[in-house]
């Protein structure tokens, strides 16, 4: 394996002390602009980084960003959301020569106990913090820790502002990308009470998620303005996998009076509900509207194509990454806007048989 260089390689190379390539490459006085600029030629050359453990230990920055995931590592693997955020933030990284640091934990509890080892060891600069609690211990300790973060997804309110917190949530200075779920489920259930549904279910994810519990509230409070109570429209909780939400849809498919129409918190489980039917005998959208909360080559290439939300989850990522880069170089915490998703109607949705 070839040796990596050092200073010591650097100032042999440059004809000049370690102590002249130390002031260089760390941007002290103490050496010339041509001397400054020959050595960092070759540094370059060389291929030379600086060591990130080292400049931790010296108080100077990692380079590097975490990103942690307590979701079921097995939710993950075929699920299109997280792999496009991860995309958009990676692009706004590697522009700005900043490194992801990833991992994935079992739950909150190991979540925080990962940020806790990160700081102690310095490993990051700064976190990204995905998939909010309704009861969330993480702003708090992120606080305490003094380690920068950005969440994403915080709830915002129909005028753009934050949604209010749950009473018992801690005051918090973080900065967050916040998305308009509630607007979103509003433009479901439009489409769908449009073509004349009434018995509709929401097959959601996991139930503590704070979008979670947003859309299940939108998709109550949208029934509730046309006159449409819980037994007509409802939600059900899963593991955003393509198995449980294959066994939810036959449970409610299997009912006396059967909903009309399903809604899937991602392309994932709408694209099993979709097998589900099919082999149940129920043609989509004959007898069943399919809607899928995310798009994706999946919805696209099932048959039927899958009615869904269209969002730029890329750019969701970009604008996380953007921000924290931006706390990082001194900035004050904000907040970011990302753009309300749109239903794209395809074949996957139509008006329900006359006798329902």
């Amino acid at each position: 394996m070839a040796r990596r260089p050092t200073i010591k390689d650097i100032a042999r190379q440059a004809g000049v002390s370690e102590s002249a390539v130390s002031f260089a490459l760390n941007d002290r006085p103490g050496v010339s602009q041509d001397t400054r600029a020959r050595i960092r030629r070759v540094a370059e050359e060389l291929g030379w980084q600086p060591n990130s453990a080292a400049r931790a230990l010296s108080g100077e920055r990692s380079g590097a960003v975490g990103l942690v995931l307590a979701r079921p590592a097995h939710t993950l693997g075929v699920e299109s959301f997280f792999l496009q955020l991860v995309s958009g933030i990676q692009e706004v990284l590697s522009t700005a020569r900043t490194a992801l640091l990833f991992q994935v934990v079992e739950d909150i509890d190991a979540e925080c106990a990962v940020y806790r080892r990160w700081w102690a060891e310095r490993r990051v600069d700064g976190v990204l913090v995905v998939d909010p609690r309704t009861s969330d211990p993480r702003p708090a300790l992120l606080e305490a820790l003094a380690l920068p973060a950005v969440t994403i997804g915080e709830a915002m309110s129909p005028d753009g502002a934050a949604a209010p917190a749950p009473a018992a949530a801690p005051s918090t200075a973080l900065s967050s990308v916040r998305a308009d779920d509630a607007g979103a489920m509003a433009q479901v259930l439009e489409h769908l009470y449009g073509l004349g549904h009434r018995r509709i279910v929401h097959v959601a994810g996991l139930p503590g998620l704070a979008h979670t519990v947003r859309r299940m509230e939108s998709l109550r409070a949208e029934a509730g303005r046309r006159g449409l109570g819980p037994d007509q429209v409802r939600s059900v909780v899963t593991d955003y996998s393509d198995a449980e939400g294959a066994a939810a849809t036959r449970r409610v498919l299997a009912e006396p009076d059967p909903p009309t129409a399903l809604v899937y918190d991602n392309d994932v489980m709408a694209v099993a509900g979709s097998a589900v039917a099919a082999g149940l005998g129920i043609p989509v959208p004959g007898r069943l509207s399919i809607v899928a909360w995310d798009d994706s080559a999946l919805c696209r290439v099932t048959h039927p194509r899958l009615t869904a939300l269209v969002r730029d989850t890329a750019g969701f990522g970009r604008l996380a990454a953007e921000e924290l880069l931006a706390v990082l170089a001194g900035g004050p915490p904000g907040v970011r806007i990302s753009e309300r998703p749109r239903l794209e109607p395809r074949e996957s949705t139509a008006p329900p048989p006359a006798h329902t």
